[in-house]
């Protein structure tokens, strides 16, 4: 009991070790979401200030000559990276040009230059955590904007003539199409300084920005989202260019334009910006964001900064890859495992500091993320949509339905079904939380790639080390003359209170892990097309292992008490082998342990992955099983010659 308790406080320890190495200090990241605030007002406004080289208005170009400073000095106050020079000199050369009154094109595109090379330098979340709600959006915005910028956005609300500046008309599309959605996000967040404009930081991250995407839609007409929604379905090759919410959000309609010309651009961003909903569930976007952070990745590490360069790596496979891994296995298995493996040889290579070979891999990922995408970009058919929540299904349940089958046979071989309500509670809740996971990771928070993957490694080796405590237990038992000394001496006392709830929590961590993955990877296949198919699936899973089950208990029930300890310890030792191979694969997908390649064939039933840190686990196991038997078995020769 004590190793247990010694176990599960390193494990959570590598919890939060992990989970502070993936994401930046929120000082550096709000810092940065500022700095690039003040340089997209630059690009967008600077042309008001200046014209012909000329100044058109000496208030605001006071104000842009303020801006680009106050970004340079913020620069400064950054945490040295590789880029940092870089970055230094691009700020100067942007103050340079305000001070020369050059072009608005000029400044522009230097702003821009400069904007992009601080989100590759210090990363940052540019796009909604969940669907914005519109009509959410609708409503904040006739509550918390239309007394200013107007009921419709023509900055004719009952306050704009007593402002000054005056504010901003939303409904003005030559304005409007060089902002992304994004940048009025962080207007709404932090306000404008030197205007009226407040920051709306009492109203909630979600809040906001279901009030930027509203206002987003204001400088486009029904007409424009109609012809929008008609060149969406007509051209699928424009999905491409727009193929997820994260790309919507960062990107205005100026830029959208210099890809696919300025009409698509208009009518795109008019149509996609009031239906969102298409983006949000898309399986080729997550792919998409497999492959633009690991060009990020790529980015990073020719900058020098091999941790950024690993971070983006694990988020390319976390947040971009494993969430359709469940819709891609079922269309092409090879495929899903080649990426997988290759995504794991790339982070080597970032380990090693192997750049051209990183590079290398990194091209040949590439292509197979291109092929990855034409293949969940077909047509959903009903065969592979069913396959696939039935395997799913089987995969994770068989493993648990296993465990909860041998506690209650062994339960009813004692005579102890007084105990089983433990079980069945166990196993009941475990139901019960996969449930409230289902509606935390839908409607209230976004349940990160690492977090899936580090809560089913750290409860997979939890539940392993208790099987093979369990096992070793069994197997002593069911030696010759032990379960009778066992019952005689031990039975009025054993299975304690505490003895109970551990079977509660052995029931039900391995049945919430289980639970877990298989609710998280239904979410992923889920779409209004293929819910039926989907759900005949876990019926006909349910169904099998409901059969599975009642075979089980009942040939356990026929068995001898010797052959059934003999047979239950087998398997639960079993089980704890393959269950620590799952467990150690999973903490190697968040970083927690590195992947060293071996050349064996992949087993997923078996928990077997072709690396020496899931194989070297799994020995270690079985070393201790057999070290267990040899140690049970001499016993009982010296006490049988005694």
């Amino acid at each position: 009991m004590q190793a247990l308790r010694l176990l599960s406080i390193v494990l959570f320890s590598l919890i939060a070790t992990a989970s502070i190495a993936q994401v930046a200090p929120p000082a550096t990241q709000d810092k940065t979401k500022q700095i690039w605030q003040l340089l997209d007002y630059l690009a967008v406004d600077y042309g008001r200030s200046v014209k012909e080289g000329q100044i058109a208005n000496e208030a605001e170009y006071a104000e842009m000559q303020e801006f680009a400073q106050a970004a340079e000095r913020q620069l400064a106050e950054l945490p040295a990276v590789l880029a940092a020079p870089t970055l230094a000199s691009d700020a100067a050369a942007l103050r340079a040009l305000i001070a020369q009154k050059a072009s608005a094109a000029s400044v522009g595109e230097q702003a821009r230059k400069l904007a992009g090379g601080l989100i590759a330098a210090y990363p940052v979340s540019m796009a909604p955590g969940k669907l914005p709600d519109l009509q959410r959006g609708a409503t904040l915005y006739q509550s918390q904007c239309a007394s200013c910028h107007g009921v419709s956005g023509h900055a004719d609300g009952p306050l704009a003539a007593k402002l000054n500046p005056p504010p901003i008309a939303l409904a003005d599309h030559e304005r409007a199409r060089e902002r992304s959605v994004f940048a009025l996000q962080q207007i709404i967040t932090r306000g404008v300084a030197g205007t009226s404009m407040p920051g709306f930081v009492q109203l909630s991250d979600e809040d906001r920005w279901a009030l930027a995407y509203f206002a987003s839609t204001l400088s486009y007409s029904e007409a424009d989202q109609q012809a929008g929604a008609k060149l969406w379905a007509a051209q699928p090759a424009l999905r491409e260019a727009v193929p997820t919410l994260a790309t919507l959000s960062q990107h205005s309609e100026a830029a959208l334009a210099k890809t696919v010309g300025a009409d698509a651009a208009r009518q795109l961003t008019a149509y996609l910006r009031s239906t969102p909903q298409l983006l949000a569930t898309s399986n080729t976007g997550s792919i998409q964001i497999a492959k633009d952070k690991l060009r990020e990745s790529v980015v990073a590490l020719d900058n020098g900064n091999e941790r950024l360069a690993s971070q983006l790596a694990l988020s390319a496979y976390l947040d971009g890859f494993e969430p359709v891994e469940p819709a891609l296995a079922a269309k092409n298995q090879a495929l899903f495992h080649d990426i997988e493996k290759t995504m794991g040889l790339y982070r080597n290579a970032l380990t090693a500091g192997q750049v051209e070979r990183a590079h290398d891999i990194a091209q040949q990922l590439q292509t197979q993320l291109d092929e990855a995408q034409d293949a969940l970009g077909g047509t959903k058919d009903a065969l592979s949509t069913f396959l696939g929540a039935l395997t799913i299904l089987l995969r994770e349940g068989l493993e648990a339905l296993l465990v909860v089958v041998a506690m209650m046979a062994f339960l009813k071989k004692a005579d102890r079904t007084d105990v089983l309500p433990y079980v069945h509670a166990g196993w009941m809740t475990a139901l019960t939380a996969g449930g409230l996971t289902w509606l935390v990771a839908t409607y209230v928070v976004d349940v990160s790639g690492a977090s899936r993957e580090m809560t089913e490694g750290v409860s997979a080796v939890f539940a392993a080390v208790v099987l093979l405590a369990v096992g070793m237990w069994m197997h002593q038992k069911s030696l010759a003359g032990r379960w009778q000394t066992y019952v005689k001496e031990k039975l009025s006392s054993a299975l304690s209170k505490k003895s109970a709830l551990m079977l509660f929590v052995l029931s039900f961590v391995t049945v919430y892990r289980e639970v877990f993955e298989t609710v998280l990877f239904y979410a992923a296949l889920w779409t209004q097309d293929n819910g039926v198919y989907l759900l005949a699936g876990l019926a006909s899973g349910v169904v099998i292992l409901a059969a599975v089950a009642a075979v089980l208990l009942r040939s356990a029930a026929r068995l001898p008490i010797s052959q059934f300890f003999a047979f239950s310890s087998a398997l639960v030792g079993a089980l704890a082998v393959v269950l620590m191979g799952k467990g150690v694969a999973a903490l190697q997908k968040v970083g927690v342990l590195q992947i060293t390649p071996l050349s064996i064939p992949r087993i997923d039933v078996l928990g077997v992955y072709p690396s020496i840190q899931t194989v070297t686990a799994q020995v270690l196991i079985l070393l201790i099983i057999v070290a267990s038997v040899a140690y049970n078995l001499r016993s009982q020769r010296a006490a049988t010659q005694s």
